[in-house]
This record gives structure tokens, sequence and C-alpha cells, in this order.
């Protein structure tokens, strides 16, 4: 069965009214509901609504701040770095993302480190708000009071995925690159391991250093996830989390030397760029233009079922047909959504036929 589509406006107003019942402040919680929704806009479900029943209980048990504002550490005016005071994640890069871009422009390059962030959602469903203005973005974030990942050679888990991100602007639709510094996610692992089922491949080590295709035993048993690159080549992953984590933890001042474990607080690094302080946005997209066709038109392996495909085209391909169709919902997650609206005595948004 399809899965429920629902309106974009209707679905953001949903996500938001729940998030302002549960009490958080009307603006930090519209800005929230939008990065949501445009996380699952673009495929990225884990990373859209189906956060919303955390998010509530977050604020319910005070991890998550449901008023207020960001502490300003320090502003040079070409970098700043700002304390988020568990705020949300959503809003305060969105926030960080508007000051950046509106200074780029006297700046060339505007650099911002955001320490005590909330949870930030997909990194990737804020590549367009910059890209569209003709701007190149890079964006990473880590989780310093946690550990997933060992460092190459080593089996006690230390990092985290720490993702990163980056939108660069073309006369079409952007190149969006979104991965992380390990083969897996947290909420892969978590929901493989709940499910009782396993990687597709030996993506994570055993307490003992093994490899394995077992998600518990990250989960359940001290395991560990593998870097990127795997057993073989690990050590490039490990190099990414570390650029991660010393960009966002060292230059905010928030790092594991000083984040208590077990409290969720994220470090963001973020960096937008505007190519008209270069060769100019023309000469720019000149050049993305050029490589975005050449890697389109590259001929296919025969293992690719399909012509090459850039980062962000399957993006793009889902964003347009949430726009026209309206934004897929999964089952569960659709449930546990009008559960709460009953609770809260919500309208339920009508599902698109």
């Amino acid at each position: 069965m399809p899965m429920p589509l629902i309106d974009r406006i209707a679905l953001t107003q949903f996500a938001k009214q729940i998030l302002t019942r549960a009490g958080m402040e009307a603006d930090k919680a519209e800005t929230t509901a939008t990065v949501l929704v445009e996380g699952d806009m673009i495929g990225h479900e884990t990373h859209g609504v189906s956060l919303l029943n955390w998010y509530v209980e977050a604020l319910e048990d005070g991890s998550l701040a449901k008023s207020g504002s960001y502490e300003v550490v320090n502003d040079r005016g070409a970098a700043f770095v700002w304390d988020g005071k568990s705020l949300p994640g959503a809003w305060l890069l969105t926030k960080a993302i508007e000051q950046a871009c509106e200074r780029v422009g006297d700046h060339g390059v505007v650099t911002a480190a955001i320490r005590n962030c909330h949870h930030t959602c997909a990194l990737s469903a804020f590549m367009r708000q910059v890209t569209e203005r003709g701007l190149i973005v890079q964006l990473s974030v880590s989780h310093p009071a946690a550990s997933r990942v060992a460092p190459y050679g080593g089996t006690k888990p230390l990092l985290t995925p720490n993702p990163m991100a980056a939108g660069f602007p073309t006369s079409a639709d952007p190149i969006l690159i979104d991965v992380s510094a390990s083969i897996t996610t947290t909420t892969m692992t978590q929901n493989l391991a709940k499910a009782g089922k396993k990687f597709p491949e030996a993506w994570a080590f055993t307490a003992a250093g093994e490899p394995t295709d077992d998600p518990r035993e990250v989960t359940e048993r001290g395991g560990t996830m593998m870097p990127l690159g795997g057993q073989l080549k690990g050590h490039k992953g490990f190099g990414l989390g570390l650029i991660v984590e010393l960009l966002g933890q060292g230059l905010s001042g928030k790092g594991r030397a000083n984040t208590p474990s077990g409290v969720f607080s994220q470090s963001a690094f973020l960096q937008v760029i505007d190519p008209a302080f270069f060769a100019g946005l023309d000469a720019f997209t000149a050049q993305s233009d050029f490589l975005a066709a050449a890697c389109r038109s590259n001929p296919p392996a025969p293992w690719n079922n399909g012509p090459v495909r850039m980062p962000g085209d399957n993006a793009a391909r889902r964003r347009r047909a949430a726009l026209e169709e309206g934004v897929p919902v999964g089952d569960a997650t659709w449930a546990k959504l009008c559960k709460h609206a009953e609770i809260l005595g919500l309208p339920i948004p009508d599902v698109a036929a």
C-alpha cells in the first residue's frame, strides 16, 4: 500500500500545532516544522515528521528548551559563535544561515560555530535556502556527549557518525551532498536492531573488533559502527569524522573535553560562501553545470540500474513530486501523529486520494 500523502502546507501547520501545544514557542515551532517537512519531501524519512514524537517527549522532560534565545559568545562579522541553550536545532541553524547569508555579501565568506544545539534534523533540508540565493553552503554536526564509532583500528566507541553536507548552485537543480563519516547512521542501526533485521553487509564491529552485520552488537553489546571505508579503508572516514568534531566542537568551545555524557547537546559548524567574491556566480555555475552534465552523461556501470545521478537529483525529484502530489508519511508515523492530534485536540489534515 502507498504511504499517506499530505499537502505540504497542511502537514507543516499540523506539525507546528503539535509542537506549540507541547509548549514550544510559535516561531521555533514553525521553523522546526518547516525543516522536518522538508526532510520528508527530499526523502529523509528518518529525519522528518517521524521525529515529532521524540521532540514532544524532549519538550516534556526539559531536554529540549521551549523558549528563549541563543547566547552570542563571539561575533566578528565574518565569523560568529553562539551557545544554543538546548533550543531546537532546526531553529538555531536556520537563524545562523539567515545571518550568514545577510553578511556574506560584505565578507565573501561567513563562518559560524554553534554549541549546545538540540537535534539539528536532516542537514540537506537546509541547503536549498542558500543555493537558491546563488550561494554555497557547508554544514556539519557532531554529538560530543554520545559515542557510536571507534577511531580506526580501535574497538571502543568514541565518535558519532558526524554528518556533513554541502550545497552548490547550478542553473538548474542544486548539487546537494549529505554524507556521514560512518558507513551507516545511528537511526538506521537502532531501527534495524528493533526490527530484528541485519545490515546489508558487515557495517559494524563487535566489542572485540570483529566485523558483523548484526546491529544489536552495537545497540546492546558494546560494539561500534564502522567508519566510512570499512575495515580496510576506514582511516578515511575516521579522518572525516575528526574534521567534523574539531570544527564544530573546537571552534564552538564545547566538545568531548567538557560535555557530560548522556546530555543531548550537538555542536555545529556552518560556512556560507558567495561566488561573487571570487570569479563570479556565472563563472561558478558554468563549472557546476558542466561538471553535473559530464557526470550524468557518463556511461553507467552494469550494476547501475539507470543513468549516473548527481547528489541531490533524487531529492529534487522527490521534492517536486511532494509539492504536486503531497508529502509521503509512513503509516506508523502517521498513526502516531494522529494519536498526538487526538490527545491535543487538533484537527487531522486530509490524506490525498
